[in-house]
């Protein structure tokens, strides 16, 4: 008798975990989700940035600020809500783009147009450059995922769990979109690609990093996290080229009209993200209110 007593408290646990997660599982959708987040982020940064003339300095602080207090609603949360978390998401991609701008430029007359000497209140910019910008930022993440490794939990979001884990793994993610902006910012202005050079060379590194997911020996959490990354300045130079002037090689719709575009794409998305959650974890969370209601045999 005590057997099936074993077998339904296992049960019920793996129930209760499927239940209680925090963050979603990395399928075709995510990626899709992840690269319209990433572009939007793109765009709604140049928005303030730029186009309202708030400047580097204020709209970092600002969209900082967001995204703090977007994470810790998502924190405080008990499970995974689809809008919530990909809202965190998109807040990481907004800072992203501004905290790298504001690391790798300044007033010159190279990021400045229409004769503009200055781009809103306070400091310009560090005027770091992209490469420069891009190596700080590596070695930030780095140090990030050597702490990540020192704490002995996992990289694998399905699995992650603790309050600790989470706020690594946000802490990464924010690092990975600066990342991914100044990579971005790189290959569509001083690189010579252009932005639509620039895109297809990463997307053709996606394509290999997909290609070794095949590969045995490989670790999928390793490639799971280049493509995390790669998919941050390929949503850059898909903005840029969304934004972007045609005699610069872009298509010119404006950084408003492309924002409620992306915004409207992606809400949809999530939309549909939120739906199917729903139908997942019903079945799941009746069978947990089974578990405890019903009593147990023996």
């Amino acid at each position: 008798m005590e057997k099936p007593d074993i077998l339904t408290d296992l049960d019920v646990a793996s129930t209760t975990r499927s239940v209680m997660k925090k963050l979603p599982e990395v399928t075709l959708a995510f990626w899709i989700m992840k690269i319209a987040a990433t572009t939007l982020g793109e765009t709604a940064g140049d928005l303030f940035a730029q186009t309202l003339k708030l400047g580097y300095f204020l709209t970092t602080i600002a969209l900082f600020l967001l995204f703090v207090a977007t994470l810790v609603v998502q924190l405080r949360s008990r499970r995974y809500h689809p809008f919530l978390y990909w809202t965190v998401i998109l807040s990481t991609s907004m800072a992203g783009t501004t905290m790298s701008d504001f690391m790798n430029r300044d007033a010159g007359a190279k990021y400045l147009s229409g004769g503009a000497t200055s781009l809103g209140w306070g400091p310009q910019g560090l005027g770091l450059g992209y490469p420069v910008g891009a190596a700080i930022l590596i070695s930030i993440l780095i140090a990030v995922f050597a702490l990540w490794k020192l704490t002995g939990m996992t990289f694998v979001i399905r699995d992650i769990v603790s309050f600790r884990g989470e706020a690594l793994f946000w802490t990464a993610i924010l690092v990975s979109n600066t990342l991914g902006t100044s990579m971005g910012d790189f290959l569509s202005d001083s690189s010579g690609l252009g932005y639509a050079g620039g895109a297809l060379l990463i997307t053709g590194a996606l394509l290999v990093l997909l290609a070794l997911m095949r590969v045995s020996g490989v670790p999928n959490v390793l490639l799971f996290w280049f493509a995390f990354v790669l998919t941050r300045p390929l949503g850059a130079t898909a903005g840029d080229f969304l934004t972007k002037p045609v005699a610069k090689g872009g298509l010119d719709l404006g950084t408003a009209g492309s924002s409620a575009v992306l915004l409207a794409l992606l809400v949809g998305l999530m939309g549909y993200a939120q739906v199917r959650e729903r139908r997942t974890s019903a079945p799941a969370s009746e069978l947990e209110e089974q578990q405890t209601v019903s009593p147990r045999a023996g």
